[in-house]
C-alpha cells in the first residue's frame, strides 16, 4: 500500500492516543519489543474505553439578525430601514475527528424590516415604504462544522491551541409568523409550518473561538442564512404594493451571535483541540500491526531502528538497540547507559559498571542509595492521566521502593502553558496520581510523599515560553520524577 493510501486512512480514522516518547512497554514474553515493530508498545487499542479525548458538547448564544435582501428591507438596493432583530440558540455538538464535526442546532429569532417603529418622514407615492414587517421564526438544522486551524495545522506547530477559526454549512426547516403593519393597523400575512417542502432552508459562515479552559469555549459567530422563500419578510408576490423591490425570491439575512460551548466528558482534553499530529502516530501503529505494506518514511531510516529519519532523534542508534518512538535508544532505569549495554537494565548502575550498581547486587537485596532520582514519567498536555507507556517504569519503582530502607517524594511538574496557579494544582494532581498508583500496587503508604511544583522545576529551563523549544522538551517538562528523602 502506498503512501497515499495510508494518509487517506489517517484522515478517515479518529484520532486517538497521544505519542509516547518514552515507551518501555513489555512484551508477553518478556522482551522488549521495537516501538514500531510491535505495533502497540506505546498506544492503547482506540476505543471509546481508551481515548483520552472528549468529543461532545452542547453550545448556546444569542445575537442580532439583520436581513440583507427582501423587499422591505434591501442592503444592496436601499429598501427601508436597516433593523437589527434578535435571536438565540442551542446545539448538540459531536466532533468525528479534530478537524470535523456535526451540529443538532435549534434557532429562535425575530427579524425586523420596512419601516416598523421609525419617525422617519415617507413619501406618499412610495407605498412600499409605508409598509413595516416583523418575522418570529424557529428553525432546526444540521451543520457541519470544520476546524481551519486544526486543518491547516503544520507538524511542528507551537500554538498553545487556545484559538480556533471553524466554518460551518447545513441546510434544515424554518417555520416562521410575518407581520405586516401599515396605516390600518398590523396584521398576520404569512405562515409557515416546519418539516414541509416550502420550509427548507440553508445556512453558512464562521465563527472564532476561544478556548477558556479545558470546559469551557466562547465563541464570535457569523451566519449567512437563505430562506428560499420572497414572504419570509412579509412581502413578496401576493402584495402587489411592495413586491418585486428584489430581483432574487429568497430573503436572506446576516445573524450575528456571541456563545459558549460546554464540553462533556472525563477527559482532560476535547477533539476538536487535540493535536492533529497525534492521529498520525495511532495509524502508523495500527497499520503497522496489521502487517500492511506502508511506505513512511520520506528520509530514510539511517540507523534502521524502525523510526523514520523525518522525526527521529537520534540518528545514529546502535544496531540491535531497542527504541522509544522518537528513535532515542531505551534507558529503562534512566542511568546514562542503554539498554543494549546495561547488565542491570531495571536497576540503575553507574557507567563504569556497566550499568549496575555499586553498593549491592544487582539481582537481591536492599539497595542501600538514599541519593537516587528516578525519571522518565511524562504526561500528555493539560493531563494528569498516567499513560499505558509509564506503567513499566512505574512497576520498576515499586519494586525498587520496596527492596530500600528509604522513603522518597514524588515530585510533580508542568510545561510553562497556562497560569501559576493552575499548573501547580495540575503538578499536584500528577504527583498524586502517581503516589496513587504506586499505594495500589503494593508500596507502602508511609514511603511516600507527594508534592507538585508546577512550572518552576523544568527539566529543559530555556523552554520558557514553551515556544521557544520543540514539543518533545515540551513533554519532557511534563513530568513526574522521585527524590530519596
Amino acid at each position: 500500500m502506498k503512501l497515499s493510501l495510508a494518509i487517506v486512512a489517517f484522515a478517515l480514522a479518529v484520532p486517538t492516543a497521544s505519542f509516547a516518547q518514552d515507551s518501555t512497554a513489555v512484551s508477553s514474553n518478556g522482551e522488549y519489543p521495537n516501538t514500531f515493530s510491535s505495533g502497540s508498545a506505546n498506544v492503547s487499542p482506540f476505543t471509546n474505553k481508551s481515548k483520552r479525548f472528549n468529543d461532545w458538547s452542547i453550545s448556546a448564544g444569542a445575537g442580532v439578525p439583520l436581513m440583507q435582501s427582501s423587499d422591505l428591507t434591501s442592503i444592496k438596493n436601499g429598501n427601508g430601514k436597516n433593523l437589527f432583530g434578535y435571536s438565540a440558540y442551542i446545539s448538540i455538538d459531536k466532533a468525528i475527528t479534530h478537524a470535523f464535526g456535526l451540529k443538532l442546532q435549534y434557532d429562535r429569532g425575530e427579524t425586523r424590516q420596512g419601516w416598523f417603529n421609525t419617525k422617519d418622514p415617507v413619501p406618499a407615492n412610495l407605498p412600499y415604504q409605508q409598509v413595516a414587517a416583523r418575522t418570529q421564526y424557529d428553525a432546526i438544522s444540521i451543520l457541519g462544522d470544520i476546524n481551519f486551524s486544526n486543518l491547516l495545522r503544520r507538524v511542528d506547530n507551537h500554538s498553545p491551541f487556545r484559538w480556533a477559526l471553524h466554518g460551518y454549512a447545513g441546510v434544515g426547516t424554518i417555520a416562521y409568523r410575518a407581520y405586516q403593519k401599515d396605516a390600518s393597523g398590523q396584521k398576520m400575512v404569512t405562515e409557515v409550518k416546519p418539516f414541509k417542502l416550502g420550509s427548507m432552508f440553508a445556512q453558512a459562515g464562521a465563527g472564532l473561538k476561544y478556548k477558556v479552559n479545558r470546559r469551557i469555549d466562547i465563541e464570535g459567530r457569523l451566519m449567512y442564512v437563505m430562506t428560499g422563500d420572497d414572504e419570509f419578510d412579509g412581502g413578496g408576490n401576493k402584495y402587489s404594493a411592495i413586491n418585486q423591490r428584489e430581483e432574487q425570491v429568497s430573503d436572506n439575512f446576516f445573524n450575528a451571535t456571541l456563545g459558549i460551548s460546554l464540553k462533556l466528558g472525563k477527559h482532560e482534553s476535547h477533539l476538536m483541540w487535540h493535536d492533529p499530529l497525534q492521529e498520525i502516530y495511532y495509524k502508523l501503529d495500527v497499520l503497522a500491526d496489521k502487517n500492511q505494506d506502508i511506505e513512511v518514511c520520506k528520509k530514510g531510516d539511517a540507523d534502521n531502528d524502525g523510526v523514520c529519519d523525518d522525526w527521529d532523534r537520534q540518528l545514529d542508534t546502535p544496531a540491535g538497540a531497542r527504541v522509544d518512538g522518537a528513535g532515542v535508544a531505551l534507558d529503562t532505569d534512566l542511568d546514562g547507559v542503554i539498554d543494549l549495554y546495561d547488565k542491570c537494565v531495571t536497576v540503575p548502575g553507574p557507567v563504569e559498571n556497566q550499568g549496575c550498581p555499586t553498593t549491592a547486587p544487582a539481582t537481591g537485596g536492599p539497595v542501600d542509595d538514599q541519593t537516587r532520582t528516578l525519571e522518565g514519567i511524562e504526561f500528555d498536555l493539560n493531563s494528569d492521566r498516567i499513560l499505558p507507556s509509564n506503567t513499566p517504569i512505574l512497576n520498576n519503582a515499586v519494586n525498587y521502593i520496596n527492596s530500600s530502607d528509604g522513603s522518597y517524594t514524588v515530585i510533580g511538574a508542568t510545561d510553562t502553558r497556562a497560569s501559576d496557579a493552575y499548573n501547580q494544582k495540575l503538578s499536584e494532581r500528577r504527583a498524586n496520581n502517581v503516589k496513587n498508583y504506586l499505594i495500589k500496587n503494593g508500596v507502602q503508604s508511609g514511603k511516600l510523599n507527594a508534592i507538585g511544583r508546577g512550572e518552576k522545576d523544568l527539566k529543559y529551563p530555556e523552554c520558557d515560553p514553551a515556544t521557544k523549544c520543540p514539543e518533545w522538551k515540551n513533554r519532557a517538562n511534563r513530568r513526574v520524577y522521585f527524590e530519596a528523602k
